[in-house]
């Protein structure tokens, strides 16, 4: 499959990754990290980015679903908040689903990218969570075997985790997506089709990481449906791009990442 094709996860296509992001390594090797741009992507690694993909829309759809805004919690500015490797920060924004209008499936869309790109999807027992929330309930099933067969024993070690889809110990798993921006082609009462235009990052950080945090640009495209007073998601598909040229900045150091990862959160809302 070419990096420029188009993935769909729909209960009648299959699930394949997204494209790859052309780097340097460093000159000398004292870390995958330092003083050079990220290395590029394998196709075992382009394998990983793309269900780090699907893994965000799922998360984002799960947030979709969250409870009230807790407004009386007392003012807790003063503590130290408590971080945790890509865990989401922040109180849930809103009470309820999402408007039923263009803007609300724009909304939609953006958190699911978030949700299906997420660390979480790594875990059967979360995923399948995910999915519930955020798929239409006649794709649910077809969703939950088609990523059952992405995410294989073989898969895991491929990004660097252990065979359950545990972190080895000393690492950082890094999986997020971030959505740049929506684009509404086709709505109605009932119906939207919308694309996410995303930068995700992805990979292990760790001293001796043989798949360092990378990061790469991708589209996707969902088709929704209003479905129990919420948007859920009928197709999901994927295509490389578009890419920025990339920054002159230094690429940081693995402890550099881990410490980033560690120290700042995810998001429960995108838009």
């Amino acid at each position: 499959m070419s990096p420029g094709d188009d993935h769909d996860t729909s209960a009648s296509g299959g699930y394949a990754g997204t494209g790859h992001t052309r780097t340097r390594y460093p000159d000398a090797p004292t870390d995958v990290y330092g003083g050079a741009r990220r290395p590029g992507r394998s196709s075992s690694r382009s394998l990983v980015t793309v269900v780090g993909v699907v893994v965000l829309l799922i998360a984002a759809i799960a947030f979709a679903n969250r409870g009230g805004d807790d407004s009386s919690t007392p003012d807790t500015a003063g503590s130290q908040p408590q971080a945790a490797p890509t865990a989401p920060t922040g109180k849930t924004p809103v009470k309820s689903g999402f408007a039923q209008d263009e803007q609300g499936a724009q909304s939609a869309a953006a958190n699911y990218a978030v949700a299906l790109g997420s660390s979480d999807m790594f875990s059967k027992a979360k995923r399948d969570a995910i999915l519930q929330a955020i798929i239409t309930p006649a794709r649910v099933s077809a969703f939950e075997a088609t990523l059952d067969k992405a995410y294989t024993p073989q898969f895991n070690k491929n990004v660097g985790l252990n065979e359950d889809g545990t972190t080895p110990a000393g690492y950082t798993f890094v999986s997020r997506t971030s959505p740049i921006g929506t684009k509404a082609t086709e709505t109605s009462s009932s119906n939207a089709t919308v694309e996410v235009w995303c930068n995700g990052l992805l990979g292990l950080a760790g001293e001796s990481s043989t798949n360092p945090v990378t990061s790469s640009w991708f589209t996707i495209t969902m088709k929704l449906e209003w479905t129990n007073g919420d948007w859920k998601i009928v197709t999901h598909s994927q295509k490389d791009g578009p890419a920025p040229v990339p920054g002159d900045e230094r690429a940081s150091t693995a402890d550099e990442m881990a410490k980033a990862v560690e120290e700042y959160g995810g998001f429960t809302y995108a838009r």
